[in-house]
């Protein structure tokens, strides 16, 4: 609704919105002032204050001015050209340019009334200059990735400082009485790059092998180990024992598997926890590390990968008042990075959210979070009993292991309670056959679960040297693909660079979201069987895991090949 016979003094994107009624004139004034007071733009306050929303502001000034919104997520952020515009200029106007053509800079903005950022830019870089419009929220994540200061910093740290990492927990007893051997300069910045490297190129995990005559290092990148060294067998008893010191565990005990963490300060505002357990071998003690970034789970939802139909069933499930949403899938799936990124959805003020996990991977402001410990009695039951006399909005079990958690679970969720946890089944339908396998009746099955999503990664074809290769039709049917889309579809292959590990390079979703219609509750409660649950779920639309993962085969993201990896047909 517009203000008509109204005389409104405002300009630029604060007269478009006063106009269209989305806040008054007098409300346009104060927040133009506040933003001002706090050297902010406009659009970033406003959505920083939760006045308006990024995508409401963004269609306002698209109308205004002419301007097309552009969906920065879906910009290849390899092409985004670093170093070309000063940080503070870019964080100044919160304007990141974002690709070149010839001589003229394409830069994204909120406000498409910022000329004084264009003609900065344009004087800094010497090139004609473009505003895109986008989402203040999708820009604002943009502009923290491309000017992410850390990045430079770890480069920093890999050449010039491995001796001095600050590897201090405030919270940790100090050791006594360390082996000078454990600390030699050498070994020390040996583990200080292998550390460093893998953080860097995003690895998950992080093995340290013995063998009878060799010893390897592997790192897991993408899904996939790679071997990253191979140090000489003397000193691999020196390695193992500097990182059990750094991991607080027992340096003298070899004989039964011990479990540490490991805290590493990238800078003031950034740190890198290990995960670390040991476990005893033939020719000694394995080491395997997990990085745990808390960045990894402050992705939006849309870089997840779920397809349009799939994110409104999920966004519509964990928007509902009480429930149990139920993600499986095996380990190293991205199960938790999922959960989270809910969680981070749901996080206000005035919702009380309480985790229970074994152990907590990915620290959140704003969330109770517990490490589950069974040696004192602190279960997963024992937790969510507690988390349910503290008066809980939402409830993030790590896993449903046993029926007393499964039951307790399912109780707060029938009682106005948000649930969700994970289980480890193939797919979606499998899921309420294990929960009734576990001991659950199926009519709590049926009154509780909301909806059900099973999930994989999938490794994405490098955007610099993917190829187009042209397979057969009756290969391409053979493979999922109905007769039409195979008819004009045009995969990609992987082939290998240096900006990629063998033609891949980060990773994908690929999801199986199956909503729990009333027709699936009729079947739950008659004890269907798993088969009869995947014939219902398919005559709803719910793809499966395999065709999920074409469609990004279709979509030109990943390879025919990496679906066959992490599906079957």
């Amino acid at each position: 609704m517009a203000v008509s016979g109204e005389k409104v003094y405002l300009g630029g994107l604060a007269r478009r919105l006063v106009l269209d009624g989305l806040i008054t004139e007098e409300a346009a004034r104060k927040y133009f002032d506040e933003a001002n007071k706090k050297k902010n733009p406009l659009v970033t306050y406003l959505v920083e204050q939760k006045v308006l929303d990024s995508q409401t502001i963004a269609l306002s000034a698209s109308e205004e001015f002419g301007v097309p919104l552009f969906d920065i997520n879906a910009l290849n952020d390899e092409v985004i050209p670093r170093g070309l515009v000063d940080e503070k200029l870019v964080r100044k106007h919160h304007a990141l340019p974002m690709f070149k053509r010839g001589n003229k800079l394409f830069v994204a903005v909120s406000d498409p009334t910022n000329l004084q950022a264009l003609d900065e830019i344009k004087f800094q870089t010497r090139m004609s200059t473009e505003a895109i419009l986008v989402e203040e929220d999708k820009l604002t994540r943009a502009i923290e990735t491309a000017m992410d200061e850390d990045g430079a910093s770890m480069d920093d740290l890999l050449d010039d400082d491995l001796d001095n990492i600050d590897f201090d927990d405030p919270d940790a007893e100090p050791i006594d009485d360390i082996d000078s051997d454990i600390d030699d300069a050498p070994v020390v910045r040996f583990v200080n790059k292998i550390l460093l490297d893998a953080i860097k190129k995003g690895a998950s995990d992080i093995h340290f092998e013995p063998y009878e005559k060799s010893f390897r290092i592997r790192t897991r990148q993408d899904g996939i180990l790679k071997e990253v060294a191979s140090p000489p067998m003397n000193i691999s008893n020196k390695l193992t024992s500097r990182i059990k010191v750094m991991s607080r565990m027992n340096i003298s005990e070899r004989r039964i598997p011990q479990d540490g963490r490991i805290k590493m300060a990238l800078s003031k505002s950034r740190a890198i926890d290990f995960r670390v357990n040991t476990c005893p071998t033939l020719y000694g003690e394995k080491i395997v590390l997990r990085i745990l970034d808390p960045t990894s789970a402050q992705v939006g939802i849309e870089q997840l990968g779920f397809d349009v139909e799939q994110r409104e069933a999920f966004l519509t499930a964990i928007k509902k008042p009480y429930g149990m949403i139920l993600v499986t899938g095996p380990t190293g799936s991205g199960k938790t990075v999922t959960l989270y990124t809910a969680l981070n959805i749901l996080n206000e003020p005035d919702i009380n959210i309480s985790t229970a996990e074994d152990p907590v991977e990915i620290t959140v402001a704003g969330i109770n979070q517990v490490n589950v410990n069974p040696k004192t009695g602190l279960t997963f039951a024992e937790a969510l009993r507690a988390f349910l006399r503290q008066d809980p909005d939402i409830i993030m079990v790590g896993e449903i292991r046993d029926l007393e958690t499964a039951e307790i679970s399912v109780k707060a969720a029938q009682t106005g309670h948000l649930v969700l946890s994970t289980l480890h089944t193939n797919d979606a339908p499998q899921t309420l056959n294990r929960l009734n396998q576990m001991g659950v009746p199926a009519y709590n099955i049926a009154s509780s679960v909301l909806l059900i999503m099973a999930q994989r990664l999938a490794r994405k074809l490098c955007g610099k040297c993917k190829q187009e290769e042209q397979l057969p039709n009756e290969l391409l049917i053979k493979e999922g693909f109905s007769e039409e889309d195979a008819k004009d579809l045009t995969t990609f292959k992987a082939i290998g660079c240096d900006h990629c590990v063998n033609g891949y390079k980060g990773r994908v979703g690929i999801f199986q979201v199956m909503p729990i219609s009333e027709a699936m509750e009729n079947l739950i409660i008659q004890n269907c069987s798993t088969n009869e649950l995947v014939e219902q779920s398919a005559s709803e639309g719910v793809l499966t895991l395999r065709e999920s993962g074409l469609r990004k085969v279709k979509d030109g993201i990943t390879s025919i090949e990496e679906i066959n990896r992490i599906t079957k047909d």
